[in-house]
Formats: structure tokens, sequence, C-alpha cells
């Protein structure tokens, strides 16, 4: 089965909404083997829905429209899909009676606009929303299903898991999709394919790897596609073995885990514990780590340092380091990593100073360069990075390759 995601907004156009609808809907088709062949987004405006949905029909088997279903005059898409599918619109009393239910638990006073959201296309099957007051909509023309859904995800996504995924698996005709992705950090796309050129080469012809690179890591995606799932799944374990095995030192897990759950994790089962030192990260480390439900069970705290005193009065850091080497220095992260380790009483601490730009720098020390310390029962470690000067993107990129290294060093058993 094929699938089509068309997104229906004017906010989604002049960049007010960012469409994460449509990617959290294309991974929910993808991972039950529904092909998803294009994403567009479009205005709310008739000719431009009747022409995608037009279109949308001759690329796909199911055609699922997210946003537009508003109470008020703007949101014109159930009257278009009126139009498209020869229907008129008729009073529903069950999505009603949800109409008030929701308001009254919320001691709202209905309005006759509200009262409009209980109207829906006479050739409609009408799919249930506990969550907010527009239904969804089912139609079926010339072989193709439609599926209309609010734009609100709150209201979008229980509807697809609960409602509309589960009957599209049942009508799918035939033909799986399997993902399995390997999590990598510490080294670029390019250097990655160099290393694994060969075995991508020789790959079975029904399995493909993306690279996907962002800021601080490349996932690997392998995609299988056939008619027998467990074969495939079965498949697709032995090549994400075997691509392991070829870069075992820049792996730090599967499918969409995070930098962050991957060290909680570790630290947990280690029985050990973590706090941080930051300068120009400025508490986005702490931010990344405390993400993770349960991480006060390994995670005691941080100092953010972002001025010289703070460094020296409550971590440690002595005077004559500062005015010799300056904070951004291999000297002052490894003072700050162990007075925070000392201070904090735990058994590792990461330290980062440096000129996260956009100005900054000088001819000794770049904007973006970075330095990182990490303290452990075994000793410090400091190395220093140099990125770009985009401030957003050094902060990211200097709080993964701190959370890089701590996993390696306790991986290792060099703390």
């Amino acid at each position: 089965m094929k699938a089509e995601i068309i997104s229906i907004g004017d906010e989604l156009l002049v960049g007010q909404v960012v469409n994460t609808n449509a990617s959290w809907l294309a991974a929910q088709l993808n991972q039950e083997g529904i092909e998803v062949v294009r994403i567009v987004a479009i205005r709310d405006d008739r000719e431009d829905i009747l022409k995608s949905l037009a279109e949308a029909s001759t690329r796909a088997d199911a055609i699922l429209i997210t946003g537009g279903l508003g109470p008020t005059r703007d949101d014109i898409t159930k009257l278009t899909l009126c139009e498209y599918f020869g229907s008129e619109l008729v009073f529903h009393q069950p999505s009603f009676d949800n109409v008030l239910r929701l308001f009254s638990s919320r001691g709202f006073r209905i309005g006759e606009e509200n009262r409009r959201q209980a109207e829906i296309p006479d050739n409609c099957t009408p799919i249930s929303n506990l969550n907010g007051t527009a239904p969804g909509m089912w139609f079926e023309k010339d072989g193709k299903i439609y599926v209309s859904m609010p734009g609100v995800p709150f209201e979008m996504k229980p509807m697809v898991t609960d409602l509309v995924l589960p009957e599209l698996i049942i009508r799918r005709k035939g033909g799986y999709i399997v993902h399995k992705t390997v999590m990598t950090q510490g080294i670029g796309e390019s250097f990655l394919a160099e290393i694994i050129k060969d075995w991508e080469e020789n790959l079975p012809g029904q399995f493909k790897l993306a690279y996907l690179p962002q800021p601080g890591m490349v996932r690997l995606r392998l995609t299988g596609r056939g008619t027998d799932v467990k074969a495939l799944t079965d498949e697709l374990k032995r090549l994400s073995t075997e691509l392991v095995t070829l870069i075992p030192d820049y792996v730090f897990g599967y499918d969409d885990e995070k930098p962050e759950e991957v060290i909680g994790k570790i630290l947990r089962e280690a029985g050990a514990t973590l706090a941080t030192a930051e300068s120009c990260t400025g508490g986005y480390i702490a931010h990344l780590i405390t993400s993770i439900p349960g991480s006060s069970a390994y995670f005691t705290g941080s100092v953010v340092a972002y001025s010289n005193l703070i460094k020296i009065n409550i971590l440690g850091v002595k005077e004559e380091t500062l005015t010799a080497h300056g904070a951004v220095s291999s000297e002052t992260v490894k003072e700050m990593a162990e007075g925070v380790r000392s201070r904090f009483g735990t058994d590792y601490a990461i330290a980062v100073s440096g000129i996260a730009g956009p100005d900054g720098g000088t001819k000794e020390k770049a904007i973006g360069t970075t330095w990182i310390a990490l303290a452990g029962p075994n000793g410090t470690s400091t190395e220093k990075f140099i990125f770009g000067h985009n401030r957003e993107r050094n902060i990211r990129l200097a709080a993964l390759a701190a959370l890089g290294k701590l996993r390696v060093m306790i991986l290792s058993g060099r703390a």
C-alpha cells in the first residue's frame, strides 16, 4: 500500500507552524509497511485542495489529510471535500454529543460555530475524536481511501494510532517495509561511507542504506522491503549486526535512542553518578540529562560557571590558571571538572568551556573553540574541539561531544 500525506493550513506555508504532523504520520505508516510516496503542504484553499486530492489519487492508495477542520469560516476543507466526493453536509448527532461532553467538562458555552463541528459529509464514515470537537472522516472513491483528520496533534495522533492505522493495516495489499537504524557519533558521514563502502555495495537487493546526518551524529537507516515480514526482520537484524562490527567505536545506540538516554542507562547499570560544570553550554548538558525520566538516580546537579568568579569561588579553579591560560583552555576545564566532581561527590564529572559565538573569538582562539574535560575515578582527560560560528549549533555539538566522550570513557574502562 502506498500513501500520500496532505497537510492543509496557511500557517504551514508562512513559517508560523512547523509541520510535525507529517513527519510523525509518515513514521507511523512506514513502521506498518505502508510506503509514503509524497508529502505536500497546501493552503486552506478550494482549488488547491481539489487539485491535490485528484493528483494524490494517481499516486497513492491511501490519502491522509490533516488540518482545515476548525470551527471558523476560514476552514473550508469540509465543504471542499463535499464537492470532491459529491456529498452534502448533514448533522451527526454522535459527533455533537461529543462536543457537548467536552464543553460541559470544561464549563464552556456552545456556540453556533461549535455546533457546525458536528456537520459531516453524508457519504463519509465518521471517526471519533475523543480529544477535540472535529470528527475525522473516512471516504472511499474509485478504490482509493481518503482520511481527513484535525490538524491539532493532540487530537490527530490518537485518532491515527487507535482507529485509522489499524483499519489501513487490515486493508494493506501485501508487502512490508522494515527499518533498523544504527546511531553513530564521533565520525562524519563521508568517513563512515568510506569505511562501510564494500559492505554497502554487497547489500541484498531488497535492502537499502540511508545516511541521515544531523549535528553531532549520523543515523544509518537500513530499510528492507518484501512480502515475508519475519524473513525481512531476521535479515535486517543480521545486516545491522554486521554493520556494527565494522564501526564499533562509533555506535552509541539504535533506532531513535538519544545520547542522553544511552548515558543514563550506562550510569544506572554501573551504579555511578555524574555532575556537570558548564560555561559555554549554559546548562544544556544538564538539561539533556534531566530530560530523561529517572535521571535523579545518577545525576546530582550542575554548576553553570559562566563568569570566572564562579569558576574560582564555586568550582575551585585557581586564579593563576585563568590568568595564565584563560577560561577556554585545557587547564581550566580540567580544574572545573575535578572541582565539581569533588564538591558534588560524584563518580564522574563533565566540564565544558568555549567560545560559542557568533563573536568573541581571537587570533589564538577562534570562534567555536571548545575544551571538554571528563573526570573519573582514574583521572581526568581533556580534548579540544573547533566547531563553527553558529552559536546554537556549537552548544549542541559541545553537549553531544561531551556525552559521547563520557560513554567511551566508561565503557572502555579508562575511567
